[in-house]
């Protein structure tokens, strides 16, 4: 487990006013040694680095940084987010749950190894090792689902409670290895930037990396994830300029003409 991390509180600083009217500030020398890399709650970083074989998410709330600068921000921020981030665990449950037995809850995929807050949206981490191609498109057919019920279903009652809240979640999704800082407490890897690129590119909202995704199953379920996709292929600034990538077909076709011509349809 990460270690507990030795905050610095506004009360633990001394101000005091020199004869010349400037300000001293003066903070005790064990709260001064305690300020490094412990702060950062990664316990301990010499520990060798583990993989895991993961399909990383990025959810994003589009227009946050606006909503966080209307008037008042300390009424309406923490209700936007405690409701935000409780509903969104919840849809992640949801979305994973196969039926409920007598002790147990029977999943059909495994819950998000790790999640991290990031200001404006949440990382999730699927551990996608030891399950099936079919349920790794799963996972991208849920957390699109979980983008489609914030507009229909949490969007108008959230309107209800705090003002103007970011209409859209965005979502960007890619498969790779991620290796783990410290004791776990943060994790790296080339999928978790290349989500991150994804969740708005070229005017979309949601989108997946082609790499590592098997979508030529002749299968119903696949046939069926495949009308809902369109593969292109497009420049990804900092990662490549001939990277594949699905986008929904719906959210194609609404584009303007100048955005469609940055997607190199591949069908």
């Amino acid at each position: 487990m990460p270690e507990k991390i030795t905050s610095i509180k506004k009360e633990d600083y001394n101000y005091q006013k020199n004869n010349n009217g400037s300000i001293v500030v003066k903070l005790s020398k064990s709260k001064f040694n305690s300020f490094g890399p412990g702060n950062l709650g990664l316990g301990d970083l010499q520990i060798e680095s583990n993989s895991t074989e993961a399909m990383a998410a990025i959810f994003d709330l589009a227009g946050f940084t606006n909503f966080c600068k209307q008037i008042e921000p300390h009424l309406s921020v923490p209700t936007f987010l405690n409701s935000f981030l409780t509903w969104l665990f919840d849809e992640i449950k949801s979305e994973m749950r196969n039926k409920d037995e007598e002790d147990n809850v029977k999943l059909w995929c495994p819950l998000p190894f790790y999640t991290k807050f990031m200001g404006d949206g949440l990382l999730v981490l699927w551990d996608v090792s030891s399950i099936s191609e079919m349920n790794r498109r799963n996972i991208i057919i849920s957390c699109r689902n979980i983008c489609i019920h914030y507009r229909t279903r949490f969007y108008p009652k959230l309107r209800k409670i705090v003002s103007e809240p970011p209409a859209i979640l965005r979502c960007g999704l890619a498969r790779g290895t991620v290796f783990s800082v410290g004791n776990g407490g943060d994790y790296v890897g080339s999928c978790i930037n290349m989500a991150a690129r994804l969740q708005k590119i070229n005017g979309t909202s949601f989108a997946f990396n082609r790499r590592g995704m098997n979508l030529e199953e002749d299968n119903e379920p696949t046939r069926k994830f495949n009308d809902i996709f369109l593969i292109a292929e497009v420049d990804i600034r900092g990662i490549g300029e001939h990277e594949l990538v699905a986008i929904l077909r719906s959210e194609y076709k609404d584009l303007s003409p100048e955005n469609q011509s940055l997607f190199r349809l591949l069908e």
